[in-house]
């Protein structure tokens, strides 16, 4: 059985819902403000103050994108990913420039375009017509930085804290092998015959104990999801700030 909610409190959705609405109103407020002339302070020759338009400049753009999960796993990705290499792809082509990026969710099997309901959940200021009663709840758009690693097989990449790591080709390897095999530990005899193949100089233990040491000081705050288990080899360990992707037909 439901408690009724105490006197003075809402559902979370609520209050969320009333700050979007709240957001929505403020920037047609300042839009029109804007268009409204300014009373100077110099009086004009019949005594009436001279209407000063306030003067404005870009800041930056909002980019808004229609698009559901499936769809982007379909193509061989994800909404988060997809909205992260759009922020580093800005940044590279202007060095210095900041972003910012945001998943909207709502409620499963609302009605309406994609860009439309994302539009509507983001309460864009620019929007005409007023928002969906079932959108007007809908959950806070989460954003894309989200901190901890994430591992992405598929696509060979690691992130930290949203910024991708440059692994070198065998430390990724080392990775990929240790979590595909995350519910035992491996010893570096197995790690040497399935990491290293004829054509390359074997190393010996201590080569895969510096490439080990290199891959937990990139993994930072981290590093224990790889662990050295003393006297029979490496292990990884799940962690919840460590997040594994990998293509819908890829197991682990």
């Amino acid at each position: 059985m439901t408690s009724a909610p105490q006197q003075g409190y809402v559902h979370i959705s609520v209050r969320n819902a009333q700050r979007r609405a709240e957001r929505v109103r403020a920037y047609r407020e300042a839009d029109q403000n804007r268009l409204k002339a300014v009373p100077s302070e110099t009086p004009a020759e019949n005594g009436v103050a001279a209407p000063v338009h306030m003067e404005t400049e870009a800041r930056g753009f909002v980019l808004y994108v229609g698009m559901d999960e499936q769809a982007a796993l379909a193509a061989g990705t994800s909404l988060t990913r997809l909205a992260n290499e759009l922020r580093h792809y800005v940044e590279t082509l202007v060095p210095g420039a900041d972003s910012y990026a945001a998943v909207a969710i709502a409620p499963a099997n609302v009605a309406g375009e994609d860009l439309d309901v994302v539009r509507q959940v983001t309460a864009d200021p620019t929007i005409q017509q007023a928002i969906s009663p079932e959108l007007a709840s809908a959950p806070t758009p989460v954003s894309t930085r989200q901190p901890g690693v994430l591992i992405d097989l598929a696509r060979r990449e690691v992130l930290l804290d949203g910024e991708p790591l440059n692994l070198t080709y065998k430390e990724f390897e080392l990775l990929n092998y240790l979590v595909e095999n995350g519910g035992r530990t491996v010893n570096r005899e197995e790690l040497l015959e399935t990491l290293w193949d004829d054509t390359e100089e074997v190393p010996n233990e201590r080569t895969i104990d510096v490439h080990i040491r290199r891959l937990r000081a990139k993994l930072g705050r981290l590093s224990g999801t790889v662990r050295t288990v003393r006297g029979q080899g490496y292990r990884f360990y799940e962690h919840p700030e460590v997040v594994v992707w990998a293509a819908p037909e890829y197991s682990i």
